[in-house]
């Protein structure tokens, strides 16, 4: 087995747990939902090979680096990191109302990887400025931290989607309204809490990799901060999640309110992630 046949299968085994987990929430069947969180089990093991079959390739082809230089492989790395937050959650919180959220994000990081003929698959020797060993450090905590906003992005959805109103936001001693939809999904108590300890680990290895970038900035180009637009847009993305920490610790927000900003939050990291690359030019353009 080669890296391309893993990754290649990692993404149709994401896929049809998606399926699983959208089958499960409508039809309300338990069985799909745990044949989909097995699917992905098996996914998050073909993408782990696939990562380091993928490193051992590239040792072998004589260039030796770690398979994080592109966005073919930034995004292969980010499914993964995602896959990790959502085994972590599901396994801790035994909730399987969560999947139908976080799968789709899990399957399209890596399926546009795979099937977007303007991205190239091919194992390239490194640029100057990526041969460092900084480049490991920074891509594995930015792309943590993506997955932690990622993750607090599908749980946010879920205000918008969940019948009757979270406690918190509630104007009357009125019962929360009990249907199908709320039956299969958490507790608004669960959600919220969720969301905000998704942020606070997405918080945490963001502001690392801001940091490492900055390191690895200096021994690349002789400064620390150059205001390119990924390290603008970073830092954009940072002050919108610590307002979020601000108004949920200082404010008491919750619930739809929070959520709002988290899903802010997410949309300035997809342009961070995708906008800088396809719409700006700068130093991180070979991302």
């Amino acid at each position: 087995m080669n890296s391309s046949f893993a990754l290649s299968s990692t993404t149709f085994i994401y896929g049809l747990a998606t399926v699983f987990y959208i089958g499960s929430f409508a039809f309300k069947k338990k069985m799909l939902a745990k044949a989909g969180f097995f699917t992905l089990v098996t996914g998050f093991v073909f993408n782990t090979a696939g990562i380091g079959l993928r490193w051992v390739e590239s040792y072998q082809m004589g260039y030796g680096h770690a398979p994080f230089s592109n966005m073919y492989e930034s995004l292969v790395f980010f499914s993964w990191t995602m896959a990790l937050l959502f085994i972590f959650v599901e396994l801790k919180y035994k909730e399987q109302g969560f999947g139908v959220f976080i799968s789709p994000l899990i399957f399209l990081a890596i399926a546009y990887a795979s099937f977007d003929p303007g991205i190239s698959s091919k194992i390239n020797p490194l640029i100057p400025a990526l041969k460092s060993n900084w480049l490991i450090a920074h891509v594995i905590t930015c792309f943590l931290g993506y997955a932690g906003f990622a993750v607090a992005f599908g749980f946010s959805i879920i205000y918008f989607i969940k019948p009757g109103q979270p406690v918190k936001d509630a104007v009357s001693t009125r019962q929360p309204v009990k249907d199908a939809v709320s039956a299969r999904l958490p507790a608004w108590e669960v959600i919220d809490e969720l969301t905000y300890q998704m942020v606070v680990f997405g918080f945490l290895f963001l502001t690392i990799g801001i940091i490492t970038g900055a390191v690895w900035a200096n021994s690349a180009w002789g400064k620390y901060w150059s205001w390119d637009p990924k390290e603008t847009w970073s830092l954009i993305t940072w002050f919108v999640y610590a307002i979020f920490m601000h108004l949920r610790l200082m404010r008491g927000w919750h619930s739809r309110n929070l959520a709002l900003v988290s899903i802010v939050g997410f949309v300035a990291v997809l342009f961070t992630y995708f906008g800088v690359n396809y719409l700006l030019s700068g130093l991180h353009s070979y991302g």
